[in-house]
């Protein structure tokens, strides 16, 4: 494993600030020619495990648990979604978060899982954070090809919009497009000081050490920081999960299903999930209490390992060797 000097402090049982020597970084190539940055690593002797990371991620926040499923024998591979991470970027802002429309990420989520599927034997199980989990469960109410099982960790089903209302933020996201700024950043993130730091911290997890991970990545390639999102990702976000909650599509989800969300959390609504699990034949929801933010695995070791074993007992139950 490849060391990386750091102003933090990194834990001896796996470096998070270092790519796993043993794992493949490239690209895959989408039909019109965009290219996502791709990373793969581990056997598939359990089979395979494809990890979605949610808006503004990057592959190398999730190391660590990429590198835990592939000491557990699968062949994990991780994308950066279109216009994140290393993956490009869809406007001449390069920290604004922008899509024209969430329908792209559906067709590049379906042709990378296509051809993903193809690499290997053996069973196949997709997990989706956040964003990700939401066009998850979007491509596979939609039609996606099923895999053997599923996990969603606090997917985006609603967003957190308080003090405001859903409509009024929607109407004033659909505003500012009309307006012409569509591909502007709908807010500011300013981390230049300890407490701005410390408030963007705990809406996303505990782990002080975690988040400084995040920010030490991004300090060492500024290609892969992404900002706020764009107006435009905004009016996207609120009009596919009411679509995806009002539509018929979620009741003929087959796949064998956990969600894992968290009370507190702050950047996706825990309601909007309830309802949704409630919705999916079959679907097993574990809520988390205070001691969860946003990022259940990459929370404090209590609660992170806790969703691992749930996961993992998960997957060996529904989806074995």
């Amino acid at each position: 494993m490849r060391r990386m000097d750091s102003p933090y402090p990194v834990p001896a049982v796996f470096d998070r600030r270092a790519w796993p020597m043993d794992g493949r970084l490239d690209y895959w190539t989408a039909a019109d020619g965009w290219r996502l940055r791709r990373y793969r690593l581990g056997s598939g002797r359990r089979g395979r495990l494809l990890l979605l990371g949610g808006r503004g991620d990057m592959i190398e926040k999730y190391l660590e648990v990429v590198h835990h499923w592939a000491e557990r024998g699968w062949a994990v591979t991780s994308f950066d979604w279109r216009g994140q991470g290393g993956s490009g970027r869809t406007t001449g802002d390069p920290l604004c978060g922008h899509i024209d429309d969430f329908a792209q990420w559906i067709d590049d989520l379906n042709a990378f899982a296509t051809d993903w599927r193809a690499e290997g034997d053996g069973p196949a199980a997709i997990v989706g954070h956040s964003m990700g989990g939401h066009l998850l469960l979007r491509a596979l109410a939609e039609g996606m090809a099923r895999p053997d099982a599923a996990v969603t960790v606090a997917p985006m089903m609603g967003l957190h919009t308080a003090p405001l209302p859903l409509w009024l933020a929607g109407g004033i996201a659909r505003a500012m497009c009309a307006v012409g700024f569509a591909e502007r950043q709908a807010w500011t993130q300013q981390e230049e000081s300890e407490r701005q730091r410390r408030m963007r911290q705990k809406r996303l997890t505990h782990d002080p050490d975690r988040y400084a991970d995040e920010l030490w990545w991004r300090d060492h390639g500024r290609d892969i920081a992404l900002g706020p999102p764009s107006w435009n990702w905004v009016s996207q976000a609120l009009q596919s999960t009411r679509a995806l909650a009002q539509g018929e599509g979620l009741a003929g989800i087959d796949v064998p299903l956990l969600i894992l969300a968290a009370q507190a959390d702050r950047l996706v609504s825990t309601p909007a999930i309830r309802r949704i699990a409630r919705r999916i034949p079959g679907a097993r929801l574990h809520v988390y209490g205070k001691e969860a933010a946003h990022e259940i695995l990459r929370e404090l070791d209590p609660v992170r390992l806790d969703a691992l074993r749930r996961i993992d007992g998960f997957l060996d139950e529904v989806a074995p060797r």
